[in-house]
């Protein structure tokens, strides 16, 4: 179909082709922006897919435990809920190794940058510092300082990332544990992902001037 006959409000909603024409970011318009933006809302809201999609990749990713980095995620959570944690911890328990994948000497910072948008502050800080605070349990096997963490014991939420490493983290590496499925926890997780992000009654955090 030729422009001429095309409406013109389509024109200006929808580059050709479904693409934007420009190669530097500088030259876009103000109707390519909004149609790239209308094309990464769509991209988010499939976030939950996504984090599904790559915990189930865990299932084949580091070895020699017995139990997959997937069932371990799983156990996690399956902890933290018979624990009565909240909906954010048991969230971010199922998600707290994601960056194992791609960023296995900071996993712990991806998996926090992940949930931050949708959780409390308290919890992304757990995440943030789940690693740390977990080499307490090992780390002088490797010939380094178990108590690193110990530099943030006056901090307000180290006795909770204390918590969460002792009853969700290093606890859920029992094959014969009852754990719950991926499909129990996905309602959870597409639940918190489907909040607004940022807003700062869920982070409770005062918004800046």
């Amino acid at each position: 179909m030729s422009s001429m006959n095309t409406p013109v409000a389509d024109i200006e909603s929808k580059p050709a082709s479904q693409s934007v024409s420009f190669t530097q970011m500088k030259d876009g318009t103000r109707e390519e922006y909004v149609f790239l933006q209308d094309l990464e809302h769509d991209y988010i809201r499939a976030l939950p897919d996504r984090l599904l999609a790559a915990l189930k990749r865990l299932d084949g990713s580091l070895q020699g435990y017995q139990v997959s980095r997937l069932t371990h995620s799983l156990q996690s959570a399956t902890l933290a809920e018979a624990d009565g944690a909240d909906i954010e911890i048991i969230v971010a328990a199922l998600l707290h190794d994601l960056g194992d994948e791609l960023a296995p000497e900071n996993h712990s910072q991806l998996a926090a940058a992940i949930i931050r948008p949708y959780v409390r502050a308290e919890v992304t800080w757990i995440i943030e510092m789940h690693g740390l605070f977990q080499m307490k349990y090992y780390a002088e096997y490797y010939g380094k300082d178990p108590e690193g963490y110990l530099a943030f014991k006056f901090h307000p939420w180290f006795d909770a990332c204390c918590r969460f490493c002792e009853r969700y983290d290093q606890a859920a590496f029992d094959p014969n544990y009852p754990t719950k499925p991926l499909s129990h926890f996905e309602p959870m997780l597409r639940k918190v992902f489907a909040r607004q992000p940022f807003d700062p009654e869920i982070l409770q955090e005062k918004p800046k001037n």
